[in-house]
């Protein structure tokens, strides 16, 4: 990957046909040294957030010794760059030959399950193993969270018991545990404590010890419009729902964060193909990198990238993406300068999580270039940028006068107690 100094760098040396992906490496490093310093967990990173191989590199070099897969193409991304970090398979439904390539050829030990079926399975495709670690997925409330993930996985309340006590046996000379997750890009800490609070209902209910409480991802980055509370809440809020779970005092705390560690690190260098009113066509859409801009409407921000001036005055445009498909559309609103025309670029921010990784083929569109830049990414909750983020406004002039400054982390959050219950 060539390095630049800053995007406007590369549109005037090449001026790329293709939309390119500006990673920020050193983000992932700032962002997963906050979790291992701050969070007294084992940190799982989740790979679908960002499966790049240089995200993946970048955490190893950082420290990170522990990776959340779902599938045997992340397990064998991963292995490809270390065969000595731990893999959680933490998809609660898996094939057979998916458990039996991951168990005995990748040295995958931790599995996922919602169900007595899915354990079974398990213990069937790895021969009735004795060193499995198995972790039962919870359904929890999923209130203050963007997606709530709530309807597909996880075992409900009335059913955990006997699953976990199935489970317990299950386990001989590896671990057992339990897991949920409060939904992604979730803006109140508290959900976390309320969610440990409901897992703790039911490992009581079943009378079982449990080794590990995985308290998954969710944990937000900021766009636009969702400024989350400092990221300290999060961690006192976990350490808190911790110390107050009947656990005992070997119980391992673990996490999975994606989102919150490399949704900073990524932006998309798109070009505009033409212009209509305020419709703006984009050679990348929501086929491409910008997924959640489409389906959850996100207004991501946004900053022209052009080599001369540009108007002062702010208008709120629309994107559409390459397809010929009309789903294609990108409503915003995106602020750019009020001349933008064919030919310019837009760097479009906070893409990291979910950008590159839901790209697609359809129609002969999706493939990115990558290259490194050494700027600031457009926010941070980390300290790093000194950039402000646009909130969303009604008008171009509200845009231009008020922003949302991010300030530094408040620091190291308490530290991490287990109760003897």
């Amino acid at each position: 990957m060539r390095t630049y100094q800053l995007p406007l760098d590369l549109v005037r040396e090449r001026s790329p046909e293709r939309p390119v992906a500006l990673v920020r490496p050193r983000s992932v490093s700032v962002a997963a040294l906050w979790f291992q310093d701050n969070l007294k967990a084992d940190v799982f990173y989740a790979v679908k957030a960002n499966p790049s191989r240089w995200v993946i590199e970048t955490l190893i070099e950082a420290g990170v010794r522990g990776f959340d897969v779902a599938s045997i193409a992340e397990i064998e991304l991963v292995r490809s760059v270390s065969h000595d970090v731990r893999l959680a398979f933490m998809h609660p439904v898996k094939s057979r030959s998916a458990i039996t390539k991951a168990y005995f050829e990748h040295g995958v030990r931790t599995f996922s399950l919602d169900c007595v079926d899915e354990l079974n399975k398990i213990l069937d495709a790895t021969g009735g193993a004795d060193d499995l670690n198995l972790i039962v997925r919870m359904a929890v409330s999923a209130d203050g969270a963007a997606y709530t993930l709530s309807g597909k996985f996880g075992v409900p309340a009335d059913q955990a018991p006997a699953l976990l006590l199935a489970t317990r046996q299950a386990v001989k000379d590896g671990l057992m545990g339990v897991s949920f997750h409060v939904g992604s890009q979730c803006m109140r800490p508290t959900a976390y404590q309320a969610a440990m609070a409901q897992v703790g209902r039911s490992i009581s209910r079943a009378g079982v010890i449990v080794d590990i409480v995985d308290v998954g991802g969710g944990f937000p980055s900021v766009y636009p419009g969702m400024v989350p509370p400092d990221m300290s809440e999060y961690a006192d809020a976990i350490h808190r729902g911790f110390n107050e779970m009947p656990v005992s005092e070997t119980t391992e705390l673990w996490c999975e964060p994606g989102r919150a560690i490399v949704a900073e690190s990524s932006s998309i260098l798109a070009r505009v193909d033409l212009r209509k009113g305020d419709a703006l066509y984009l050679n990348d859409g929501s086929y491409g990198s910008l997924f959640d801009a489409t389906h959850s409407r996100w207004p991501f921000p946004t900053k022209l990238v052009r080599d001369g001036e540009a108007a002062s005055e702010l208008k709120a445009f629309q994107f559409y993406g390459p397809t010929c498909d009309s789903i294609d559309h990108m409503p915003g609103p995106f602020w750019l300068p009020a001349d933008i025309r064919e030919g310019d670029f837009i760097e479009i921010g906070m893409l990291g999580a979910y950008g590159v990784a839901m790209s697609t083929g359809f129609n002969g569109y999706g493939e990115h270039d990558i290259a490194i830049v050494e700027d600031a990414p457009m926010a941070s909750l980390y300290g790093l940028a000194p950039r402000s983020i646009p909130t969303v406004r009604t008008t171009a002039e509200e845009n231009a006068r008020k922003v949302v400054r991010l300030s530094r982390p408040k620091g190291k959050a308490g530290q991490r107690k287990k109760s003897r219950r």
